[in-house]
């Protein structure tokens, strides 16, 4: 594998660039969702594109392109692709559900008995839609094939 700019590994070097545009990308998107501008978008989970999907996506493509479809680390990397983008789109999606349901029945305690359970929310954006996962897997593929 050839040096990268950054880890001096061509192969990490697209997962953290695949990652950082990712995320940047959601501060842009928000300029058109929220009209302005979200920079805690950056550090967030969940939106559009998924960064987790982005990044396994870029580096099973970079893995694909340099080593070929039939290697070994080829099919590693599809493997662990397939878990992040089923954990992202079901586990952590639900959880996020949960988490939304959870928060509302804390309100609804607070407003009727008058103390606090617990400080603050729970994070209701964990997971992604499969329409943010396949954004995240294009992005990862187009990053992969430009960087390779």
């Amino acid at each position: 594998m050839e040096n990268g700019f950054l880890f001096n590994n061509k192969l990490l070097d697209i997962v953290m660039v695949s990652l950082i545009v990712a995320q940047a990308l959601k501060v842009v998107i928000s300029i058109f969702t929220e009209k302005r501008i979200n920079f805690r978008k950056f550090l967030d989970t969940g939106n559009m594109p998924s960064s987790h999907t982005s990044s396994v996506v870029s580096l099973a493509t970079a893995i694909g392109i340099k080593e070929g479809i039939s290697s070994t680390f080829f099919a590693i990397s599809i493997v662990l692709a397939t878990v992040v983008m089923y954990d992202a789109t079901g586990v952590r999606r639900a959880a996020g559900k949960q988490a939304t349901v959870l928060n509302k029945i804390v309100n609804n305690i607070k407003k009727k008995e008058g103390y606090v359970l617990i400080e603050e929310n729970l994070k209701e954006l964990l997971g992604h839609t499969p329409l943010e996962v396949f954004g995240g897997a294009i992005l990862g593929v187009i990053i992969a094939f430009l960087m390779t």
